[in-house]
């Protein structure tokens, strides 16, 4: 992927537009729970006003309504936080699309972009009155990458230059590191509780993977198509046909699926739960299979230190409770290991992480969500894509 990046620009004196994700949770009284998002924003910020730019960022927050502003759709708790972490005030601006204010060296916050009427249609004269705005556009959210909207693509057809902040590069950097140019063999982690909402990615990694590992009910549904009884463990009968075909085209290829051979079993979902380990032709008729048994966990170890590529979305077990924990904890510590590059997506995927406490030795960790997923499935990101067409312009 070729895109111009922030950090190779001279922008001294220039007009910098960050299109930021500082989507962030928060309590019934606005508090901020978590601000890792506006954590990572922080060094495309620095990095701007440290080169003598004048510096506007914004974001989404939540899902107001366009045209309106109402309290809980405010940016200032975000802007409060921000200027705590730069040392600095922080304004916020409302009412910007007109016109923002802000000398060089200085930064402004300008109010939920989504409450901007046209932003969610990406609507062209709104996305004209932005980009006029600025001298350069820098798109640092690739949390949204997957949505055409005024802030995320159209701002970017129309500046007069349109480049990725450090978040974004790092995040295109590592998935394209992982799935457009890997290092051999490239293995695929994909688990999660249904094979239908995840099937085009399974489909997908299976023309480019070498070895596709499925995890929790998902595994269930290839050990089903495989012709094994699974109990009352959860399930998707009707995907049969489709998990089937996706074990024969990586066959076909000399790639695996592997199905487990063994799993832990329990008779209830609860913490309480007692945990037995059976052999995957012996799951009785109650049984509810919660992870993969220990012969099984080897054999992924062993698949996973062999990788040149790991690709990891996905727990492979009830790992919330730690009877059921084994399997994914053997899959991190096998991902922690493994001298193959690592990236790693999606919520469950990072709370087993920060579990088991290997973030320090994956090679990457996207907190993307829906964009990782969709690069997974080979969709085309719309603010990527005009990234790298206004890079060639």
């Amino acid at each position: 992927m070729k895109f111009l990046r922030l950090a190779d620009l001279d922008i001294k004196g220039k007009r910098v537009f960050i299109r930021a994700d500082l989507n962030v949770p928060q309590d019934d009284a606005g508090a901020i729970t978590d601000d890792t998002r506006i954590r990572a924003s922080v060094p495309a910020i620095r990095l701007a006003l440290d080169a003598g730019a004048a510096v506007m960022v914004t974001s989404h927050l939540g899902r107001p309504t366009e045209g309106e502003v109402k309290p809980e759709d405010s940016l200032a708790p975000i802007a409060r936080r921000l200027g705590e972490l730069l040392g600095r005030e922080v304004p916020l601006a409302t009412g910007w699309v007109d016109g923002v204010t802000v000398a060089p060296g200085e930064v402004v916050l300008l109010e939920n972009c989504r409450c901007n009427k046209g932003e969610k249609k990406s609507d062209e004269a709104l996305a004209r009155k932005m980009a006029a705005l600025c001298d350069i556009y820098v798109n640092d959210a690739f949390g949204t990458a997957h949505r055409a909207e005024a802030t995320t693509h159209g701002i970017a057809r129309f500046a007069k230059v349109a480049c990725a902040g450090p978040l974004m590069s790092a995040e295109l950097d590592a998935l394209g590191a992982a799935l457009l140019a890997p290092r051999r063999p490239l293995v695929a982690i994909v688990a999660g509780s249904k094979v239908s909402t995840k099937l085009t990615i399974l489909q997908s990694l299976a023309e480019r993977v070498d070895h596709m590992i499925v995890g929790g009910g998902i595994a269930n549904t290839f050990m089903l198509a495989s012709g094994l009884a699974i109990g009352k463990s959860l399930a998707e009968p009707d995907m049969q046909d489709q998990a089937r075909a996706v074990i024969e085209r990586m066959r076909a290829k000399g790639g695996s699926v592997p199905i487990p051979t063994d799993v832990v079993v329990g008779t209830k979902f609860a913490a309480d739960a007692i945990a037995t380990t059976k052999a995957a032709t012996e799951v009785g008729a109650d049984d509810m299979i919660f992870d993969i048994g220990p012969a099984t966990s080897a054999v992924l170890a062993d698949i996973i230190a062999k990788a040149g590529t790991i690709v990891w979305n996905g727990p492979v077990g009830v790992f919330e409770f730690d009877q059921f924990g084994a399997g994914t904890r053997a899959v991190a510590a096998a991902v922690a290991g493994s001298a193959g590059f690592s990236i790693a997506g999606g919520g469950d995927t990072i709370a087993a992480i920060n579990k088991y406490g290997i973030a320090g030795k994956v090679g990457y960790i996207s907190t993307a969500g829906g964009a990782f997923l969709e690069f997974l499935e080979g969709k085309t990101l719309p603010a990527v894509a005009i990234l790298e067409e206004r890079a060639g312009s």
